[in-house]
């Protein structure tokens, strides 16, 4: 009795063993095959991301290298670095916002209460701005002009404005 009990607890331990090391080698493999699909996916994905980005920015004053010489070229007396002028353009066209009509550079006049503001800008070359701009209700984008004067201001023209429907 004892030794078929002994012969028994060996038997199941061995077949125990078997079916462990089967079980923890094929959750190797499927781990690593796993992970191996999941590094692909995520590169064709960083790819992908990589690939929109750069065709989002491909109309910006960072991308756009016959933009970037004209601030540079030999015929002026001095050289304006790109990487300077984009935050200092935002930051006196934002500026506008205090005024107490709202700033003269969305180009519509007050329509409600509340006065319109230019929220995001975006410079896309040596010459042209777009930006968005709202009163909390009524939204708009326009382009404006800047140019870069003698003095080092900054003046902006409106070239075309329009507004969104409710």
């Amino acid at each position: 009795m004892k030794r078929s009990l002994f012969l028994y607890l060996t038997i199941l331990a061995v077949l125990s063993s078997i079916f462990t090391y089967m079980f923890l080698s094929k959750q190797v493999a499927f781990e690593q095959n796993r992970y191996k699909k999941t590094t692909t996916k995520l590169k064709d994905s960083l790819a992908s991301v990589t690939k929109k980005l750069a065709d989002a920015n491909y109309f910006s004053l960072e991308k756009n290298e016959n933009a970037q010489n004209y601030f540079d070229s030999a015929s002026s007396e001095k050289t304006i670095q790109y990487e300077k002028l984009i935050p200092y353009v935002t930051e006196k066209l934002l500026d506008f916002n205090s005024n107490p009509k709202g700033n003269p550079y969305t180009g519509q006049d007050q329509i409600g209460a509340n006065k319109f503001i230019i929220n995001k800008a975006k410079i896309l070359n040596h010459r042209w701005i777009i930006a968005d701009f709202s009163d909390g209700e009524i939204w708009g984008e326009v382009l404006l002009k800047y140019f870069v004067n003698a003095d080092d201001s900054i003046s902006f023209e409106v070239n075309q404005s329009l507004l969104y429907q409710k």
